[in-house]
C-alpha cells in the first residue's frame, strides 16, 4: 500500500518515464513499438548503416548509433539515461542462426551466435531496470539461451518468457516470437489478448485498398509499394496459383523440376498465394519474392509489395525508409522489413512493462524514499 504521506503529496504518485536502449534496433519495429506504448527510448543501436534513416527519421527523440553491439560498453551507453528514470535495455539479437528456415546446425563460429554473450556483459555493465528479448522460439532450446537466463537472475532479475503468437497482438501475420521480460522489481508478465485490445487482424484489414499494381511496376504516389518483376514462366506460376492451394495443384509443365523429385515434393511453402480474410504467413527477408513462400498477392498477379510487408509487419503506412527521391533497393528494404520486431509486438511489450510499473505500490514507496539517488 502506499503510504499516507505519499498520499498527501500528489507530485510523488508520479511515477519517473522508463527510458529504453534498442540494440540490434533495425529499422526501428521495436522502438517504434515501445514509443507508441508510452516508452522514451533514447538510442538505437545496429551494424546495418542503410537503417540509420528510417530510424532516426521515423523515431525522432531516438539517435542512431552504427556500431556493433560487441564493441560498446556499458559506460558508453549510461550516458544516454536520465538519472530519474526507470532503464530498460532491449536486444534482439540477429535470429537467423536459431531461425527454422535455417537449414544449417546452428554453429559456434558464427559471430551471430555470440551476440546474446555481448548482450549479458552490457546488462551486467548497466544493470538496467527491465531487460527485453525477442528472437526466434528454437532459441529457447539453445544453450546461449540457458546461460542468459541463468545471467539474469544470478544478478537479481525476475523473468517471464514465453512464446508469443503474434495474430493475438493485432499483427496479421502468423509469427510465433519468444518474448522475454525481466524485472529487477517485480515477477514481470505480458499482457493477455483481452488486456492488449487488439482483435484478429487479416491480410485484407491490412493491405486491402491500397493502388493497384502489377509485377515489375510501382506506384508513382509511394516509391516503396513497388513489386519485383516475374519471369515468364513465373508469371504462368502466378496465374496457376490460387490463395490457400499449393504449386501441386498446377499443370505438370510448368512445376519446378526441384519439385518433381520426392525431396522437393514436400516443398509446398513456396510459390503460393496468401488469403484475404487470413492473417499473412511469417515473412522473410525475401517476402518481395514469390518463389520464396506464400507471399503472392491474394488476388494481383505479383508478389507482395515492399510497403505491404511493412504494413503488415505493422509499421505505420506513412514510415519512411529511404529519402525522398530515392529508390528503395529491394533485397535491403527486405532486410529491414523482414527482420523487424513487428511494430504491434514492441507496443505489448512496452504496455506490458508500464502497466506492472504503473501498479506496482512498492515501486511508488521507493520512489518516494528517494531509493534512485541512494
Amino acid at each position: 500500500m502506499i503510504s499516507q504521506e505519499a498520499h498527501s503529496h500528489p507530485n510523488l504518485l508520479e511515477l519517473p518515464s522508463v527510458q529504453a536502449i534498442d540494440l540490434f534496433c533495425g529499422a526501428g519495429g521495436l522502438t517504434r513499438g515501445l514509443s507508441e506504448a508510452g516508452i522514451d527510448v533514447r538510442l538505437g543501436v545496429d551494424t546495418d548503416p542503410a537503417c540509420a534513416f528510417p530510424y532516426e527519421t521515423n523515431n525522432r527523440r531516438a539517435k542512431f548509433l552504427h556500431k556493433s553491439v560487441a564493441d560498446i560498453s556499458g559506460k558508453e551507453l549510461e550516458q544516454y539515461f536520465s538519472k530519474d528514470s526507470w532503464t530498460l535495455l532491449a536486444g534482439c539479437a540477429p535470429c537467423q542462426t536459431f531461425s527454422s528456415y535455417n537449414r544449417k546446425k546452428p554453429s559456434f563460429d558464427d559471430p551471430k551466435w555470440r551476440m546474446l554473450d555481448h548482450f549479458k556483459r552490457l546488462i551486467n555493465e548497466l544493470s538496467p531496470d527491465f531487460v527485453t528479448m525477442e528472437n526466434v522460439p528454437r532459441l529457447k532450446a539453445r544453450s546461449v539461451y540457458k546461460d542468459f537466463c541463468a545471467n539474469l537472475e544470478s544478478q537479481n532479475y525476475k523473468i517471464w518468457a514465453e512464446v508469443v503468437d503474434c495474430t493475438k497482438y493485432g499483427i496479421a501475420q502468423t509469427r510465433q516470437r519468444l518474448v522475454l521480460l525481466a524485472s529487477r522489481h517485480f515477477d514481470p508478465s505480458f499482457l493477455s489478448q483481452e488486456e492488449f485490445g487488439q482483435p484478429l487482424r487479416t491480410v485484407r484489414d491490412v493491405i486491402y485498398g491500397l493502388t493497384e499494381i502489377s509485377a515489375g511496376a510501382t506506384d508513382p504516389k509511394d516509391s516503396l509499394h513497388s513489386a519485383a518483376s516475374l519471369s515468364d514462366i513465373n508469371i504462368q506460376r502466378m496465374h496457376a496459383a490460387k490463395p490457400g492451394k499449393t504449386w501441386r495443384d498446377w499443370p505438370d509443365e510448368i512445376i519446378a523440376d526441384c519439385h518433381k523429385h520426392p525431396k522437393g515434393r514436400e516443398y509446398l511453402s513456396v510459390y503460393g498465394r496468401m488469403e484475404w480474410d487470413k492473417p499473412a504467413p511469417t515473412l522473410t527477408t525475401n517476402y518481395y519474392s514469390f518463389g520464396t513462400g506464400r507471399f503472392g498477392h491474394p488476388e494481383q498477379h505479383r508478389a507482395l509489395s515492399l510497403r505491404e510487408g511493412a504494413l503488415i509487419q505493422g509499421f505505420p503506412a506513412d514510415y519512411e525508409f529511404v529519402p525522398q527521391g530515392a529508390l528503395p533497393v529491394r533485397k535491403t528494404i527486405g532486410r529491414m522489413v523482414g527482420n523487424a520486431v513487428p511494430v504491434p509486438l514492441g507496443k505489448a511489450i512496452g504496455q506490458s512493462l508500464l502497466h506492472q510499473v504503473q501498479h506496482t505500490d512498492t515501486l511508488r514507496t521507493k520512489i518516494y524514499k528517494g531509493f534512485r539517488n541512494e
